[in-house]
């Protein structure tokens, strides 16, 4: 067993996306090695409606795959194919955009008005760009979860883990992603393929990625009596965790547990154009997606 070191841990930044979606990203738009095959990571949350009403209205996608998990509240979507649905507390959609759509997704809040959920970019190989658009949308019901003696709790959402598969297949990046809950002051392992490359976002509690030592915060500026300070922020919460070589993780629950989601994904390592949600291989490929945009053809007919 070899155990994956930390090799950077960083916050999700507040940013403001469709039409005026208030979120906080964890990465994106920088350079597209560090995480590959993933591209972006979006964490987008809110208690009051007016951060998230506006929505995702309708925009393209080439090249890619979204994951869209909600946790709270709701997200309607459609699309130019003329698909449409409903994703609700629980559900996953795993959309390949493959050749293109046009499409468009809009937050709902629960009951108490929250909304909560995340969207993962994975990067499309070159003899995948061009492919077919399709959509797999799960039920929460659907997805296994797994419940360990200690409380640990793991739910399957894509790839095998502990004997159990989860429901969302045939993805180019043959990605595991999974939800993970660590019960207060508990330790736990989980094991990782050598060949992937590997994160962990922390969104409730708090906890430490690493062999001993106690669990301590992301280091943060924090605003106290005038003065900005450098102190460790003990949520956890919005943590980017990226992990080196290895073939496990060990993860030490703070006081309160940790939940954080486990993706990891196999490198696709080819060149990447991108521009937005359109990303290809080449510059001219990007601009002719560009072009198709504004003629009219970038929809291809169904086959």
């Amino acid at each position: 067993m070899s155990l994956r070191p930390v090799t950077r841990t960083s916050l999700a930044q507040p940013h403001i996306e469709g039409a005026g979606v208030h979120l906080h990203r964890a990465f994106g738009f920088g350079d597209p090695s560090r995480l590959d095959p993933f591209l972006m990571f979006d964490d987008f949350r809110g208690d009051a409606p007016r951060d998230y009403m506006a929505g995702f209205p309708w925009h393209p996608h080439r090249g890619i795959e979204t994951i869209t998990y909600v946790l709270a509240g709701a997200v309607e979507h459609g699309d130019s194919l003329g698909n449409r649905g409903t994703l609700k507390g629980g559900d996953v959609q795993w959309m390949t955009a493959g050749s293109g759509i046009l499409h468009q997704e809009m937050p709902k809040g629960n009951a108490q008005g929250q909304m909560h959920g995340f969207q993962l970019w994975a990067n499309l190989p070159r003899e995948l760009k061009m492919t077919k658009p399709r959509y797999q949308d799960v039920k929460g019901h659907d997805i296994p979860e797994l419940l360990e003696d200690d409380g640990t709790v793991v739910k399957v959402i894509v790839g095998s883990f502990w004997g159990k598969t989860g429901p969302v297949d045939g993805i180019a990046a043959d990605p595991q992603y999974l939800d993970i809950f660590v019960p207060p002051e508990k330790k736990r392992s989980f094991k990782i393929d050598t060949r992937r490359q590997a994160f962990a976002y922390v969104f409730e509690g708090a906890g430490r990625f690493a062999d001993a030592a106690p669990p301590r915060g992301v280091l943060m500026e924090k605003e106290y009596m005038g003065q900005e300070l450098n102190i460790r922020d003990m949520s956890g919460n919005r943590s980017l965790v990226e992990f080196g070589k290895g073939d496990e993780i060990t993860v030490q629950a703070g006081p309160d547990g940790i939940r954080f989601l486990l993706i990891s994904g196999a490198p696709i390592q080819e060149p990447v154009a991108w521009h937005g949600p359109i990303v290809m291989n080449t510059q001219a490929e990007l601009q002719q997606a560009m072009t198709e945009l504004r003629n009219g053809t970038f929809i291809k007919p169904a086959h």
